[in-house]
This record gives C-alpha cells, structure tokens and sequence, in this order.
C-alpha cells in the first residue's frame, strides 16, 4: 500500500518565512495527486519534504504505515522525476537507467529485466544504445522516467517535469505520464503551475497560494465549486469573469445589480438559499463570478434568458473552433483593461462582431458564483455552514420558521425580534421538530442533507445519510446564534480550551529496587502545572524545534471542553457558573485571566476545583510562529 498521510505539515526557514502553512492531506493508494499554484506557493516545497530532500519543520508524514519525517529519502521507498533530467552524457540510455540499480547492487539479469520493461513501457527501447545528446526533449524526459520506474517505488513524485518542453510535446508527453500511471498502478504525486496539466491529469488538485491550501477536490468540482475567488480565477480559461456588485432581496427574488453599470438582473430566491442573508441586503458588496462559456450572445438563446444585460463589443480572438469575444458592461468602457465591468465571452463556431456593437447577453444562473468582497470566500458553499432564520424571541422560548424551541437555562436573551444561525452540523435526527427530506447530496465524504420545515429549506452535514424521509430534526443550541439590530446577543459556546505554558526538563532523584538515581523529566507546564510529557510528544518538539529551543518557546496548549477532567491536584480554577444546555451542562471556570468551559460532572458546581487534560488529545501550537507542533 502506498498511501500517504500528511498531518499538519510545516515549512519555516531560519529566517521566519513560512513556505508550507498547515498542509492536512490524505491520498490514497494509486491516486493520481496534482499540486498546483503560482511560483513560491509552496508544491515544490511539499514535494521536497515527501522525498526527505527537505527537512519537516513541524508535523508527520506517514507513507504507508510509516512515519518517515526523519527517514532518509533513500529509504523511503521513492522515485522522483526533476524538472532537469539530469541525465549522465557519456553514459547510453541504458546505463543512465541502469545506474541507480547498479549502485543498490541487484544482480544484472535484474538489472536488465527492469530496464528492459520500463524501455517498453516507455516506447524507448530502440534508443538503449543511444547517448542522451542523439535525442528529443520528450525521448530524454522518457529516459529520466525510467531510471524512476525501475526502482520500483510505492510512490513517483514528479517535479515539473514538462516545463522545459515545447507545448506539442507538453500535450503528448501528459498523455504518456496518464498511461504510465495506469500501467504501473502507483501513487503519483506531480508538481505544476500549468493549469491545464492539473485539469487533464489529475484525479485530485491541490490548488495552493502563499504556503497554504486554498482547496483540495477533483477537477470537475475545483471548476464548478470553487471555494474562493482565487481557485475560481486561477482554474478554468479564460480566466472567470469578476464583477463588483450587491445583492437586495425583493420578495421571492434577489436583484443582483452590477456596481459601475446599468446592468440589473432579477434571480428567484431559491439560488440563493445557502447565502446568509446579511449578504442580500442590498449594500454588501460582493463579487459575482461568470464563466466565459456561461454568458451568451446566441440571440436564441438571449430570447429565451430571464436574465440578459448589455455588452458593448470591444474585440476578439478567433481560437479556430471557438472565438473569445471581449467587452465592457459599462457602456464607457473599453473591454482592453482589466476591470469589473470587463466581460469575456466564450463562442463557437464562426461569428462576427464589430467593435462598438452593443449587444444582449443571456447569464446561465446555475453557473453563477458570489464571494465575498473582504475575504474573497464563496457565499455560495456547497456546504453551507449556517441556516439563517428571522426569529422572535419571547418568554424564554424562541420561535422560528413555524417551530418553538425552549430556550434552555445557558441561553440569555432578551424578548424581541431578530436573526437565527444555527450552524449545519448542530441539526441531528433524534429531537422534536418536523423536517421533511428533499435530497442528500455527498460532498467529499460528508453527506449535505437538504430538507424542509413549515415550507422553509433547511440544511444539515452528517456522515451517514437518513433512512427515513420524514424526519424528527434536534438543534445543539450551544452552537446557535442570535442577533438583535444587527448585533449578536447570544454566541456559540467556545469549543476549544486554550491554556499558554511552556515546555521544561525538571532533574529529579528516583528509587528503583532500593537504588537511587539521577532523572531527567521532561514536563509541559500548562497554565502554570506541571505535567509529565510523554517522550514520543517530547521527541517531536525536539524534531521541530531542535533540543536547546524547545524549552525557549512559548506554547499554546489547546483541548475540547470534552478532554478535561476534575481531579485532587491539576490546573486551579474558580467554578464562575453552570451552563445548562438541556442534554449537557458546562461549567463556566476562571483560569487566571481566562474563561473556560468545561463538561459538568455530577456534584461539581462551585468553588475552586483542579482540572487534568487528557495529555492524548492535546494540541501543542508554538505561540509565537503559530505552529501547531502535535
């Protein structure tokens, strides 16, 4: 098996630039994964660290039941193909494949019966004799994928390996990796910039920016479920259509208008049910996002759109077989410069437009995306993470969408109107209220469940899909909240415990069988306690850190309210109130200057108690790098 793992994944040079920023990845056997993005993205980098050719800063890497994070890449059961073929010139092809098998010391007739397969896979076996200076780029990338396939390896990892390839061979050369990759049924792992060698080759993109992972998904879904305005301009050419606009919610319908134009379009509300409804007020701005392909000039097909604004023709490509049509929503434009009213259209066939036509374009609505104006973040998600409900609030009981809810004993709010989130995964199927099915849609593993309560859509996320279509829905009211006048009233309760602490060595003297002797303790010093770290937990801060500046550091250590438990001796704190939440109840404690929640046990309510955290399920973050370390 040649899965991988790659679980909090870090890259931080000496000089504090982080180059990977929290990579979290699971490929499977025999995947074919691409990593994508612009130049200093940070996939080379990720690449280098799978091959040991780089060391981990902080995290684990697994390749097949292994950790290899200090395994040298020698031994990690690899192969990897360089930008550079960095082929031996006074050696024939066949030596220069041979070579690393020579040097592993496998016996000739070996030696020869893997350099003889892997000519033929590769269709070079009448160049075996041949000097690599007797032939073409693409025969010599051929030759440097052979001295890779010959090993053997659980896993290729390819490094750019057609950027100094004319763009024929570039198109040839990624057909032949694809069916090297189903002959040898491994795990690929291959490096690009070029878009279109993720778009072809890959069975999943990772599509990264600045060190981190902007989204992880197939092809298909990175095209049309873009998670945010960088993957959407960055897959997919031409480059998708930005324009400047607001959303204003009359009735039954959302107008979206155009910022910088007169152009105005009217969507029925039901494209818009998993937008908060914040975002159609009117006033937020907001990025709207259109294919080239997904606006039309095709007169027929204008004349049957609900939805058609004016373009005035600026110019045109002619591709051959399509015809890229360029032009300005704002009638003062010029369709040349980049800005949010410029258009690019996407044609078929043979057409004709003269520059200064303005025409009628019909917009395909089910191909519409929206982000966020600040944070550029789709407010279209295919996994929505809140419901958004006008709600009252009245009498210690919240009404919403037809259903009441008593409010339990945690929940703190005032009569009046206002908005309710209740986010996604705080819905489950064991509660009181009426919710009929409408559809499941699986999205990466995890099950988006569309249903219907009192005539309102409502969502939830689950890993398991319901077997029934009508349903009994439960909200976990400690994640729900309310605003008044646009200001929140009631919050999530906090899931996450944070403590800050530091990492000591404590030299201290033991008796074993009557004999006493001289111990060095390594401990984490958690809000002022101190705790035994166990020694696999110390050897990675170690790996990361390095032995002397690990105990300079300072720490976050963060668990769930779940991971604490009360004890004799442990963290102090001060018991400032109960939290009922029906079927839970927390305890709201002080910790120093902070305040915690942790879950209620039965005859703790008051007073100081002492807290232990599961040593297991702590996570260990470098407070000043922000590195989450374990």
């Amino acid at each position: 098996m040649a899965n991988l793992t790659l679980k909090h994944i870090y890259k931080v040079y000496p000089n504090g630039v982080k180059a990977v920023n929290d990579f979290n990845m699971e490929i499977a056997d025999k995947e074919f994964i691409v990593f994508v993005g612009p130049s200093g993205c940070g996939k080379s980098t990720t690449l280098r660290m799978i091959a040991g050719l780089e060391d981990i800063t902080a995290g684990e890497l697994t390749i097949g039941e292994n950790v290899v994070n200090d395994m040298e890449p020698k031994d990690r059961d690899i192969a990897m193909v360089f930008q550079n073929y960095a082929l031996y010139p006074h050696m024939t092809v066949y030596e220069n494949i041979a070579f690393g098998l020579r040097l592993r010391k496998l016996e000739r007739d070996e030696i020869h019966r893997r350099v003889t397969e892997a000519a033929e896979i590769l269709g070079i076996t009448e160049y075996l004799d041949r000097k690599p200076k007797e032939m073409s780029g693409g025969q010599r990338q051929r030759v440097s994928l052979g001295r890779a396939i010959v090993r053997e390896p659980k896993v290729m990892l390819l490094d750019e390996p057609l950027s100094n390839l004319d763009a024929k061979l570039r198109t040839q050369m990624r057909t032949e990796i694809s069916k090297l990759h189903a002959k040898l049924n491994t795990t690929f792992i291959y490096v690009t910039h070029d878009q279109v060698e993720a778009m072809t080759m890959g069975t999943r993109i990772v599509v990264m920016k600045d060190g981190f992972v902007q989204q992880i998904d197939t092809p298909r879904n990175l095209y049309n479920y873009p998670g945010n305005k960088f993957v959407a301009g960055f897959i997919g050419t031409p480059q998708m259509n930005f324009f400047e606009g607001t959303l204003k919610k009359v009735g039954d319908n959302v107008v979206v208008d155009f910022a910088y134009s007169d152009a105005t379009i009217t969507v029925p509300y039901s494209y818009f049910y998993k937008t908060r409804p914040s975002y159609l007020n009117g006033e937020t701005k907001v990025f709207i996002g259109l294919r080239a392909e997904d606006i039309s000039l095709d007169a027929d097909t204008v004349k049957e759109s609900n939805a058609t604004i004016k373009v005035k023709i600026s110019h045109t490509e002619e591709l051959g077989s399509e015809t890229l049509i360029y032009g300005d929503i704002n009638m003062e434009g010029d369709g040349y410069a980049e800005s949010s009213t410029r258009v690019i259209i996407k044609a078929t066939g043979e057409v004709e437009y003269k520059s200064g036509d303005v025409l009628d374009a019909a917009l395909n609505l089910n191909k519409i995306h929206l982000f966020d104006e600040e944070t550029e973040v789709s407010i279209l998600p295919r996994i929505p993470e809140y419901n958004y409900f006008d709600c009252e609030v009245k009498n210690g009981e919240i009404e919403f969408i037809g259903t009441k809810i008593k409010m339990p004993s945690a929940i703190s709010c005032a009569d009046g109107k206002g908005e309710l989130l209740i986010p996604t995964d705080a819905i489950s199927f064991d509660g009181e209220i009426d919710a009929t099915l409408l559809g499941v849609e699986d999205v990466n593993g995890k099950k988006v469940i569309a249903m219907e309560v009192c005539g309102r859509r409502i969502y939830a996320v689950s890993d398991e899909e319901p077997q029934e279509k009508q349903l009994k829905l439960a909200i976990d009211m400690k994640k729900i909240t309310i605003l008044q006048q646009g200001k929140e009233v009631v919050t999530p309760m906090p899931l996450t415990v944070s403590f800050d602490g530091n990492f000591k060595k404590v030299k201290t003297v033991e008796e074993e069988l009557g004999v006493r002797k001289k111990v060095i303790k390594f401990m984490f010093d958690i809000a002022g306690t101190e705790f035994v770290a166990p020694d696999e937990l110390a050897q990675k801060l170690f790996s990361a850190l390095g032995v002397h500046k690990a105990f300079e550091m300072k720490y976050r250590y963060e668990c769930s309210p779940y991971d604490l438990r009360f004890a004799d001796q442990g963290i102090p704190a001060k018991v400032l109130g109960i939290c009922d939440y029906g079927k839970e109840k927390f305890l709201r404690c002080a910790v120093g200057n902070s305040t915690i929640y942790v879950k209620a046990e039965e005859g703790i309510d008051a007073g100081e108690v002492h807290l232990v955290p599961d040593i297991d399920k702590i996570a260990i973050i470098q407070a000043n790098m922000d590195i989450r370390l374990v």
